[in-house]
């Protein structure tokens, strides 16, 4: 399964986020320029336990690099798998949690997840001299808060069968319940050797549910506000999925497509999925300029295809949300 977008829709453009994916990226060039196998730089960096337990180890690190280390492992990656899947997790669930905490919050919480991950980390594996790196950790505490934020958010998720994608929406409490459940059994199972940081995942989940609870008792500043005013989105997702009705004695469909009052005046082009649709699963969509609220488009033959072999049309009812 791999996941492409959710459905919840968000109405700020998540600064932060995009903030520390740059800053990720930087770090991963400065890897690829000195090489992945660069233990020195994993050492230096990373988080290894035993930096803190073992003297013939910590006795060559300095009290400064034991503290910046426990920031400083969750900017490395181990490889492009790594970082892209960390990265690509990260933009998909980023956005609605930093919308909830605001863009300056969700950077305490971002970095805080990542703490309490490695700090798990740690006490399960005190005397490890691997080190431990990735942002894997703090993602997971995104993931913890949007488990507990947006239950019944749903995961546009890709499954390819051969070479056919086919597109699904798995309710946002079954994939990450499901994701979770998977780290615990590996984390369960596994050695500390065992090269992946199960714990660490598992500590930066517990991290970000924890982390939601608390922020609600903290009072409000105002700053989010003001933040937002400039951060509101101006356009929707470029794919979108479209959830059809219909009459059954009929091949037509009907649905509703949204975009932003910018995207109503200047036009735009998206691409729509529909659940019932296998033999076709991608369609393009062309918004006019000067759409209204309300206004339906007729896609022609693109309904369901009828008994006597002909395909119907779907019409798609325009939704302008206000994000000026």
């Amino acid at each position: 399964m791999i996941p492409i977008r959710d459905t919840q829709p968000s109405n700020c453009f998540p600064v932060v986020t995009y903030i520390l994916m740059g800053l990720n990226l930087m770090v991963f060039g400065f890897q690829i320029q000195s090489g992945f196998d660069n233990e020195a730089l994993f050492y230096t960096f990373g988080l290894v336990p035993a930096k803190y337990t073992v003297h013939e180890m910590s006795r060559h690190f300095t009290l400064l690099n034991q503290i910046l280390s426990v920031f400083t492992y969750m900017f490395l990656h181990g490889g492009f798998l790594h970082f892209i899947g960390n990265m690509w997790t990260l933009y998909i669930f980023g956005d609605n949690v930093e919308e909830h905490f605001g863009s300056f919050r969700f950077l305490g919480f971002y970095l805080i997840c990542g703490i309490i991950s490695g700090l798990f980390h740690f006490f399960t594996n005190p005397a490890s001299m691997v080190p431990t790196i990735g942002a894997s950790g703090a993602i997971a505490g995104v993931m913890g808060a949007y488990f507990l934020l947006f239950p019944k958010s749903k995961i546009l998720t890709v499954i390819p069968i051969i070479i056919i994608p086919l597109f699904f929406e798995i309710p946002a409490f079954i994939f990450l319940g499901v994701w979770f459940l998977i780290q615990f059994l590996n984390a369960a199972g596994s050695g500390a050797g065992s090269g992946i940081a199960w714990w660490a995942h598992i500590g930066g989940f517990i991290a970000g549910l924890i982390l939601v609870k608390l922020n609600k008792k903290l009072p409000e500043t105002g700053t989010r506000q003001k933040i937002s005013q400039f951060t509101a989105k101006k356009r929707t997702p470029k794919l979108q999925m479209i959830v059809t009705s219909g009459n059954p004695d009929s091949s037509d469909l009907y649905g509703d497509i949204s975009i932003t009052s910018i995207e109503a005046i200047t036009g735009s082009n998206k691409l729509v999925t529909i659940p019932w649709g296998f033999y076709k699963p991608l369609y393009k969509v062309k918004i006019p300029s000067g759409v209204k609220q309300g206004t339906r488009l007729r896609l022609a033959r693109m309904g369901k295809v009828s008994p006597t072999g002909g395909k119907g049309n779907m019409y798609l009812t325009v939704n302008i949300k206000n994000a000026i």
